[in-house]
């Protein structure tokens, strides 16, 4: 199966995300809240700056919990056409 490259929509709405989850990511290091999601840093590394811009939903959804911000928010920031301010 070959998989479709994304969209350039979507590589936006990845970036969306990846910045949303910086900013709840706060003073919290990569390390630790990658850790405690289970991820590697490099990876919550790549998914911040947009590199990973499809992360898998098990990977989102484990960031949610870690970084206490529901689910729905970082949906609505996936899905809105303005920056990260949705998650806040």
């Amino acid at each position: 199966m070959v998989r479709r490259p994304l969209t350039p929509g979507q590589v936006a709405a990845g970036q969306r995300l990846g910045a949303a989850l910086r900013v709840a990511r706060g003073g919290r290091s990569i390390v630790e809240v990658a850790l405690a999601a289970g991820i590697s840093p490099e990876t919550l590394r790549k998914i911040e700056v947009g590199r990973l811009p499809a992360p898998a939903f098990g990977t989102v959804v484990c960031l949610s919990e870690v970084l206490d911000v529901p689910l729905s928010d970082l949906a609505a920031v996936w899905l809105a056409a303005t920056p990260a301010r949705a998650a806040s």
